[in-house]
């Protein structure tokens, strides 16, 4: 049979799925299946699909004005900045349109800092190896993967990685020229892997002592997504910026760079810009994730539904170690590391009707909306489970055929 041919890039490898509408944590496709979304659009879904407040926000917007750009006050921006400011570390807020111009921004921010203060040759970022901060020439060059580098050029300069976790490695890096510490609480692409807290705390007084900036990427785990608002918060401490997205639009495209006021002085008029970034319509969605996320005992919920989910994927891993190796994450940021290829416990999920995320490290990440119960959670684990004794029977099989 010939391969379907279509006008877009191949670039992606999509999954012969086609969804017409989504319900809470549930999908629906064109032929009326309905699966359950433990993928969120990688961590993006975070109130679930069609959401009545997001939903009536985005209407209520798009009858009034969609775009004006930044050449005008944009009422819907001053409200989102200043709750995010009176939430969070942050002072100081600049919007984007996705997790990859945060970090861009979040770049830029701190090595203009360095450059206001008279210090041009303080530019380096040190980044950590597994990490990912976006597709942008800059952000693949951070992230330091080879495999999203190659065929686009010569890295672009200025950042210098070391190994996840080791502090003497990190050390040593350290020259005139570093500006900044840039690094995931938790690592998402890179196979949902937590940053020790105690790390965290070290690399705080690092930048302290060495008059250094820390940079946070919270673009998957932040906006409640491990049950504080953002995950640092778990270490009891604070970045001087921090790139947001996913999450706080709730499936609405946009992003966020935060940063404290100082760590924010050299970015001055005319310096950084944006045409749609902080639109009205991204805006109006972002104020409607906040009344959600914010509201009392939201965040409670997602850590009392987190632990009935670890608690039951920490059971399949006892039942199933010939397919589930290891469990990992905070919150609703879980990875289950497989024991055989992922790919194959992606598929036998999907067989059960339920969708996760592929990941580095041979894992599948799980990051159902925020939203759920612990029935749904449940409905997921057992989900899950039968996907695993499917694979345990095939390979028991293929043993005694052996």
């Amino acid at each position: 049979m010939a391969q379907k041919t279509t006008p877009l890039f191949n670039t992606f490898s999509r999954a012969p799925l086609r969804f017409e509408r989504g319900e809470g944590p549930w999908l629906f496709t064109e032929a009326g299946d309905k699966y359950l979304d433990f993928a969120g659009g990688v961590a993006v879904t975070s109130c679930g699909h069609s959401h009545p407040h997001l939903v009536e926000a985005l209407k209520s917007q798009a009858e009034k004005v969609w775009h004006l750009s930044n050449l005008y006050e944009i009422p819907g921006q001053e409200r989102l900045a200043q709750r995010l400011a009176d939430a969070t570390f942050a002072e100081k807020v600049f919007f984007t349109n996705s997790g990859a111009e945060a970090l861009e921004c979040a770049i830029k921010t701190a090595r203009r800092y360095h450059y206001s203060k008279g210090h041009p040759e303080k530019f380096h970022i040190i980044t950590f190896e597994g990490a990912f901060h976006g597709r942008t020439i800059a952000t693949i060059a951070a992230g330091g993967q080879e495999k999203y580098m190659e065929g686009f050029g010569p890295k672009a300069p200025g950042f210098d990685q070391v190994p996840f976790g080791d502090m003497e490695a990190l050390k040593a890096a350290i020259t005139d020229a570093t500006a900044a510490l840039l690094i995931e609480p938790i690592q998402g692409e890179g196979g949902i892997r937590v940053v020790d807290k105690e790390f965290l705390r070290e690399l705080r007084a690092l930048c302290d002592e060495r008059g250094l900036l820390l940079i946070l990427d919270e673009v998957q785990s932040g906006v409640g997504r491990t049950g504080k608002f953002f995950a640092h918060e778990w270490a009891g401490i604070t970045p001087d910026i921090m790139a947001i997205a996913k999450g706080i639009g709730g499936g609405f495209p946009f992003g966020a760079c935060l940063a404290t006021e100082e760590a924010a002085s050299g970015m001055v008029a005319g310096v950084h810009g944006t045409t749609y970034g902080g639109n009205p319509l991204a805006m109006a969605v972002g104020n409607a994730v906040l009344d959600l996320v914010l509201a009392d005992n939201f965040l409670q919920n997602v850590r009392d539904v987190a632990l009935v989910f670890r608690q039951g994927l920490a059971a399949l891993k006892d039942r199933y170690p010939d397919v589930v190796s290891d469990v990992r994450g905070d919150g609703l940021m879980l990875g289950i590391k497989a024991a055989i290829p992922s790919s194959e416990l992606l598929l036998a999920m999907r067989a059960e009707h339920i969708l996760g995320v592929p990941a580095g490290d041979n894992v599948i990440r799980l990051l159902p909306p925020l939203t759920i119960t612990a029935e749904d959670a449940r409905e997921g684990l057992k989900r899950i489970e039968q996907a695993a004794e499917a694979l345990s029977v095939k390979a028991a099989h293929s043993a005694a055929q052996a």
